[in-house]
């Protein structure tokens, strides 16, 4: 997305390179010199097994309006999202679905058979929809019946959301709503649309899908509790689980990321808490483990800080699930403590490593994360109405975080600060138009600011009314909007941000700095040249953790 404040277009595209990482090729299609537009999606892989001999792949193709002779042209270049199956050696590439302008989505059995294809409808506006209408073919059949409608809305809806088919058992695997939380269903492609429940949690929603080897089978899903679990529906692969976490219980988070064609062997992760995580090759023949490579090998000699699931009672009654980090070798009372919400707002925090929290727990601050009310993954009475529109209960369970913090002796009221990114760092902002006497320093990362400019980024783009509905209107708009509020403002405020984030542009925060300056506030703002929505350059990462650390240390008087 592109908009106020935001200077660049976002693309991408699709590339492969050989083992040895010589003879890079782009496989993404380049437009013709007669093209009427820029193709931004540079098309994603959806079956890697895309022809008999599994020498080719099918990948989207975004094709774009062209002319020729002052006329458009028609046929496999309408414009529109389709399927090519290309040769990653040669790139010969043929279209085996054409395009269709409404289209943003497909997927097939494995086998390079395109069985299902979503299209979202446009208003008369040339708007999108909130809402995905989903079509499939039976196996020997071009015709497209029916499947489903996902409307974007959670409460009270019950619509089955297509993710990978099973060509075995004729079946696509979804998720739909089951007594008000995400369960996964199947549902028979043989025009009878017989849905079964394959798997359900009564205390949370269930998260990723878990397919393996080229032909991406299905082998569980996964979800969380106070931790990432699996259910697997494949015997031999939870037997396996089972083993490695008894073998290696220092590093029980278990993952299987992939496999080879037969399967024979598997490459995993494993990770925990105090251990970003390492790649390992299984052989199923000899049941031989063997290193790959570790995800941040510089921590390796280094003693990191455990997590500690904990609950928080909210004002209200309500017990908020967390995750408390202390420093290493810490008593965990009355020492500096942050409580960093989590971005999104629809997503949540879990247990693990997390590399932003181990930096402040090793400057020997607790770090306290609350998966606040606007959280996913506890179903859609815990999501609310999402935590823009029910500010008031997201913002009121962080502070609560804080709150608890002090009462458990963790820390005093003069050393509680909050840090956060993203819709975390909006919470950062908006606790202190909550209660501006709780928090004594605030860190805001690439954060919302005021919620009409957000929504007025994406003017003018097909997404704006998607936008615009979830943040809806009305007062807890501008009582919502921290840079509208900036004069109850009574601590210090730090903000960074990264001048060609898409996600918020970076008018969000040199607007919030304006009117904290307007209000004689102190704030400073740091801008990093070129940098999107993650900051994702070690030494703007760097940057940002030394003068996060040194601005708390200052306001709040701690020794460094």
């Amino acid at each position: 997305m592109a908009g106020k404040g935001v200077d660049a277009l976002g693309f991408t595209r699709t590339i492969a390179i050989n083992r040895d990482g010589k003879e890079m090729k782009v496989v993404t299609a380049r437009e013709g010199p007669d093209a009427l537009e820029v193709m931004q999606n540079g098309g994603s892989v959806i079956d890697w097994f895309g022809d008999a001999e599994g020498n080719a792949l099918l990948m989207t193709r975004q094709f774009v309006e062209t002319s020729s002779t002052g006329t458009f042209s028609t046929g496999s270049n309408r414009p529109g999202l389709g399927v090519e199956r290309i040769d990653p050696t040669t790139l010969k590439r043929t279209v085996i679905e054409r395009a269709n302008a409404l289209a943003v989505e497909y997927i097939t059995d494995g086998l390079g058979n395109v069985r299902i294809m979503g299209l979202r409808p446009e208003d008369s506006d040339g708007m999108v929809k909130d809402q995905v209408k989903y079509l499939y073919r039976s196996p020997a059949s071009k015709q497209w019946l029916p499947l489903s409608t996902v409307n974007g809305g959670r409460k009270g809806e019950s619509n089955f959301d297509p993710w990978a088919v099973d060509p075995t058992e004729n079946v696509a695997y979804g998720y739909d709503t089951l007594d008000g939380r995400r369960a996964l269903f199947k549902v028979a492609l043989d025009g009878s649309a017989k849905q079964e429940l394959v798997f359900a949690r009564p205390d949370v929603d269930l998260g990723e899908l878990i397919r393996i080897g080229r032909k991406n089978r299905v082998v569980g899903v996964s979800f969380v509790t106070d931790r990432r679990q699996t259910a697997f529906f494949d015997p031999e692969l939870k037997k396996l689980q089972q083993a490695l976490q008894k073998a290696v219980p220092e590093l029980p988070l278990v993952s299987f990321v992939d496999a080879n064609s037969d399967e024979s062997k598997l490459l995993i992760w494993l990770g925990s808490d105090v251990d970003p995580g390492r790649y390992m090759v299984f052989n199923k023949k000899n049941r031989h483990l063997d290193s790959l490579v570790a995800v941040r090998p510089d921590l390796d000699d280094r003693k990191l800080a455990t997590v500690k699931t904990i609950s928080i009672k909210a004002n209200d009654g309500a017990q908020i699930p967390a995750y408390l980090t202390l420093p290493p070798g810490s008593t965990g009372k009355n020492i500096p403590a942050i409580v960093m919400p989590h971005g999104g707002p629809g997503a949540r925090d879990e247990w693990g490593f997390d590399w932003l929290a181990q930096f402040y727990a090793a400057r020997g601050y607790a770090v306290l994360q609350p998966n606040y009310r606007g959280s996913t993954g506890y179903g859609d009475n815990w999501f609310v109405e999402n935590g823009f529109r029910s500010w008031r209960i997201a913002i009121g369970d962080v502070n609560d975080a804080g709150r608890w913090l002090i009462t458990q002796g963790i820390t005093t009221p003069d050393h509680l600060a909050i840090v956060g990114w993203s819709y975390g760092g909006y919470a950062a902002l908006q606790s202190s138009v909550l209660d501006p006497n709780l928090f004594k320093a605030i860190v805001a990362i690439a954060p919302v600011t005021d919620l009409d400019s957000w929504r007025e980024e994406l003017r003018g783009f097909k997404q704006y009314a998607l936008r615009d509905q979830f943040i809806g209107r009305g007062p807890h708009v501008s009582e919502g909007s921290p840079a509208r509020n900036a004069a109850v403002f009574k601590v210090p405020v730090l903000m960074f941000h990264g001048d060609g984030d898409q996600n918020v542009g970076i008018g969000e925060s040199r607007l919030m700095a304006s009117r904290l300056k307007s209000a004689g506030k102190p704030v400073e703002l740091v801008e990093f040249k070129g940098l999107d929505h993650q900051l994702d350059d070690a030494g703007a990462r760097t940057d940002m953790l030394a003068r996060s650390d040194a601005f708390l240390r200052a306001t709040m008087k701690l020794p460094d």
